[in-house]
């Protein structure tokens, strides 16, 4: 599949990413800016999503903003008020990539804790909730907005020892399927990824003794990440589709 857009395929469009501050939220942010995005920077450290903005401003692109959230603390009320401070200042908004996510713990299904258990939903799956809600009626605001979820190989079939993170991708892939068929009337496309195995710090705690210099990198996997959020991309809906195809 050939996933390549225009040059200035993002021009305009406002484009808030979770878990910008590392890793392929990063990437994101960078390559959806050097496309013509003004990108908002979610993520939960500050220091992280300063370091990704002032990238962004060195290379002059478009000044991005900034909105500290740590999703696995915050409220319905959070994201409502981020979507009105969000209408306050762009008017609209044209795309959303949910990409925070928390890997858990690799163990047994018989010694998942709760707390872990609660704490991978709570990211992964009802804070993406949460927000997709509050964040609806800005993107109805739009002439072709994009909504784009993360799953995971272990989204599409269960793995042993992967408890909690799997559980929560097929959730995760659940949600983008109703949305999408929700949604398939308007101007708001849904759609997930599986990056695949990437050079990411999640990767490393998950597999600690791998290799990283094999694995792609984010850069690698961004033609899929821009293709579903430029017009090239306005066809799909409803997909899941595999960054890294076997």
């Amino acid at each position: 599949m050939d996933y390549s857009v225009s040059k200035d395929a993002l021009k305009d469009k406002i484009i808030l990413i979770t878990g910008a501050g590392a890793g392929i939220g990063k990437q994101a942010a960078l390559s959806y800016a050097e496309h013509g995005a003004t990108v908002i920077l979610l993520g939960r450290t500050v220091k992280k999503l300063e370091q990704t903005y002032d990238e962004i401003e060195a290379a002059g692109y478009v000044q991005p903003a900034i909105i500290p959230l740590d999703m696995k603390g915050a409220s319905k009320q959070n994201y409502i008020d981020m979507a009105e401070t969000i209408e306050q200042q762009f008017g609209r908004l044209d795309g959303v990539l949910h990409n925070a996510s928390l890997l858990g713990v690799i163990s047994p299904f018989d010694q998942i804790g709760e707390d872990t258990f609660d704490d991978v939903m709570q990211v992964n799956v009802k804070a993406q909730f949460l927000m997709t809600q509050a964040l609806l009626p800005i993107l109805h605001k739009s002439d072709d907005a994009r909504i784009v979820y993360t799953s995971s190989s272990v989204g599409h079939k269960g793995r042993a020892f992967w408890g909690s993170y799997s559980i929560s991708k097929f959730a995760t892939e659940g949600m983008m399927q109703i949305l999408a068929d929700e949604l398939t009337d308007t101007a708001i496309k849904v759609n997930a990824i599986n990056p695949g195995a990437t050079r990411t710090g999640m990767r490393a705690t998950a597999y600690p003794a791998e290799d990283s210099h094999l694995l792609k990198t984010p850069l690698d996997i961004m033609p899929l990440y821009l293709y579903l959020m430029a017009p090239e991309g306005k066809a799909v809906n409803g997909e899941c589709i595999d960054a890294q195809p076997k």
